[in-house]
């Protein structure tokens, strides 16, 4: 089957989606959340984040929360929700793997096991990394930590799991969490799209790819630069 049937055959839903997103003060999350709001295929947004957003929208809810390892006192906002884009994340520049594994695979699986419980019919999207390490044995400790929380992530009974594996990212003009780093590759983001196609992704473009998958199953449950530029292609967002 080749993958435009696929995504032709495979239309989840047509009505709009209800959205969790974890991460929005950072720049992928502010990405995200900016192209849910202005999505036709998202109906409302709730924010889930230690300090606001700084964004105001009709779609738009947010709830400051402290602790994201205790949701106890959330529980009750956070249903019914058909998706969650977990944006959220920290380098692990600096720290051993067991502080690095408490603040990624900890911290991500609370999140999605008391989701899971409120939501069970719930499409998780997941934002990993390029080199992400499914084996778990690797040498480098981040990935073989965030290829242990993209595998537990699919335990877990979510409808379905998608792990996004991002490279460099081009930004959204205009928003203002983007990296330093970030800013100069979208000057050179054309070039470096034909050179290195495998490596390189636009904000924009991963945004809309979790729209997509969270509305139509993809084949695969991990999504590449190249599946995110597909994906996030057709969604027309």
């Amino acid at each position: 089957m080749t993958h435009d049937h696929y995504f032709m055959t495979l239309d989840r839903s047509s009505r709009p989606l209800r959205v969790i997103v974890f991460g929005a003060t950072g720049m992928v999350g502010e990405g995200v959340l900016h192209k849910a709001l202005r999505s036709d295929a998202v109906d409302s947004v709730l924010v889930l984040g230690r300090r606001g957003c700084g964004v105001t929208h009709n779609k738009l809810k947010e709830i400051v929360h402290d602790d994201f390892f205790a949701y106890e006192k959330v529980e009750k906002y956070l249903s019914p929700y058909d998706a969650c884009f977990f944006c959220l994340g920290v380098s692990s520049i600096g720290m051993k793997e067991a502080q690095y594994t408490h603040l990624t695979y900890d911290l991500t699986m609370k999140a999605a096991a008391t989701l899971v419980k409120l939501n069970p019919g719930m499409i998780f999207c997941y934002v990993s990394g390029a080199g992400t390490d499914s084996t778990e044995h690797g040498s480098r400790m981040w990935a073989r930590v965030k290829g242990k929380t993209e595998n537990d992530l699919q335990k877990l009974g979510f409808k379905a799991v998608y792990n996004f594996r991002p490279g460099s990212i081009k930004p959204i003009p205009g928003l203002k969490n983007a990296f330093t780093a970030s800013k100069v590759l979208g000057t050179a983001y054309p070039l470096l799209r034909v050179l290195f196609p495998n490596y390189v992704c636009t904000l924009d473009d991963l945004g809309s790819a979790m729209i997509w998958v969270s509305r139509h199953d993809y084949p695969t449950p991990i999504l590449e630069n190249k599946d995110i530029a597909s994906a996030g292609g057709r969604s027309g967002t």
